[in-house]
């Protein structure tokens, strides 16, 4: 019958590569999920914060967001990121590009384009600062983006950095960027783990 054929033709894709390809993805599965473990920064940092922290599942951004006193709107964004490789002698250099938009309730907004850094004085750089008058300019491409940060003098530099540690941007936040990001990448890569294996059984 038509049944009994597609229900044939079904089995046909139980091949040998692919019964050996499941069996290799289970491997590695099973692999991932006795090493996984959670940075401890994780759990710490979210416990009693105002940012409320937010991963949907299948997707690679992150954010943390929180609204201040005064109604403004402050959203740091990033996405996930593979682990950084060791070698023998070195320790891992983690970085991660992310934003922080400061967003006034009159629609006037502030973007700071940064990345994560290792050092002992400084945990993070500002690539550049973007200021929009309204929501639309904030929204068009063509707006104008902004000075290199560096090009800017000491002191106005030396401001930015006191403003955005009095919204919450210290080293713990940046810890907490660089762990997240490998941790999504980590449970993303083992759902793509268990999907693979479910499609090819």
């Amino acid at each position: 019958t038509r049944v009994a054929a597609r229900q044939v033709a079904g089995r046909q894709f139980a091949s040998p590569a692919a019964i050996k390809l499941g069996k290799i993805l289970a491997q590695e599965a099973q692999h991932e999920k006795e090493q996984y473990q959670q940075a401890p920064i994780i759990a710490e940092f979210t416990k009693g914060s105002p940012w409320k922290f937010e991963h949907k599942t299948g997707e690679v951004n992150l954010s943390l967001t929180q609204t201040l006193d005064d109604k403004t709107k402050v959203a740091v964004e990033w996405q996930l990121s593979s682990p950084t490789d060791m070698g023998d002698e070195d320790e891992p250099e983690e970085s991660n590009e992310f934003t922080i938009t400061v967003t006034k309730p009159s629609g006037a907004t502030v973007v700071f384009y940064c990345s994560t850094e290792r050092g002992e004085s400084h945990r993070y750089v500002i690539g550049n600062v973007s200021c929009f008058a309204t929501e639309e300019e904030a929204n068009s491409q063509a707006s104008y983006t902004g000075p290199e940060f560096e090009d800017l003098d000491d002191k106005l530099q030396e401001s930015f950095d006191e403003y955005l540690a009095e919204i919450g941007l210290h080293e713990k936040l940046c810890d907490f960027i660089d762990a997240t990001a490998s941790d999504a990448e980590q449970k993303e890569y083992a759902r793509w783990l268990d999907n693979m294996g479910k499609f090819v059984q």
